[in-house]
């Protein structure tokens, strides 16, 4: 059995944390399974992934505690290397990815949620960093991705205390990009991601690729990877058409990934 549910919806496709009895707590297996379903995505079909827990309770509210507590130093390494690939490879994936948090997302859900390009959540979202109360670290790229989205003071207040926060906090610091009623949460996620799907591919994605690359490297190097990316759109058959539409004061017609 999977714990992880794809769910491909034209140029929208669901990624789905299916372990409800668990509150989607992420094991070896769960990490496992949402490896294999990164690999599986079609890439030439799909435009925008959203990815979300099952339920109504939870995103993901953790990593499975009942899994780590008997491990080794070494195989608590390993276990934090699962997941530290499993959520790199979420976050290099070429098409863009929205997390849509209903519910918890503590610890390994948090985490998860931090490789996606960006948040959305219901207003029963919460978020955190529970590692130190629980004698260890964060351990998929909690101490990495926090700080460089809310900044080190707030990531650093946020792991040293392992104090949950809400949606509307999590508003405040830029953890998520808009809160919603847990009833309106993946309509609006399905409405974000076809206003992306429905733009140039080949753009989207490289643009995706600038920010990422881009990110931190000095400014002078920088703006030279969005140089590359800028031209690498140019004749291309969405950029011929998107500003022909526009020199012709017309509707484009669908972009192709061509």
């Amino acid at each position: 059995m999977s714990f992880v549910t794809y769910e491909p919806q034209g140029a929208v496709a669901y990624l789905i944390i299916n372990r409800p009895e668990a509150l989607n707590a992420l094991n070896s297996q769960v990490l496992a399974d949402l490896d294999a379903a990164l690999d599986a995505i079609d890439l030439d079909a799909v435009r925008c992934l959203i990815v979300r827990g099952a339920g109504e309770k939870s995103f993901v509210a953790g990593a499975d505690i009942a899994q780590m507590k008997g491990l080794t130093k070494a195989e608590g390494e390993s276990f934090g290397k699962q997941g530290n690939d499993v959520m790199r490879k979420l976050e290099t994936l070429p098409i863009p990815t929205i997390a849509a948090v209903g519910g918890y997302a503590l610890g390994g859900g948090c985490e998860l949620a931090m490789s996606c390009d960006f948040r959305i959540c219901s207003d029963t979202a919460v978020f955190g960093q529970p590692e130190t109360g629980l004698g260890i670290t964060p351990g998929f790229g909690g101490t990495q991705r926090l700080a460089r989205l809310v900044g080190p003071g707030m990531a650093k207040q946020m792991v040293y205390t392992a104090r949950n926060i809400k949606a509307d906090e999590a508003l405040r610091i830029g953890l998520v990009n808009a809160v919603y009623p847990l009833a309106e949460l993946y309509t609006a996620a399905e409405k974000l991601a076809s206003q992306i799907a429905a733009n140039a591919p080949i753009a989207v994605r490289a643009a995706k690729k600038a920010i990422n690359e881009g990110l931190d490297l000095p400014m002078d190097e920088a703006v030279v990877v969005e140089e590359k990316a800028f031209g690498s759109c140019f004749g291309t058959a969405d950029q011929q058409e998107g500003m022909g539409a526009f020199l012709e004061k017309r509707k484009h017609e669908p972009f192709t990934n061509k």
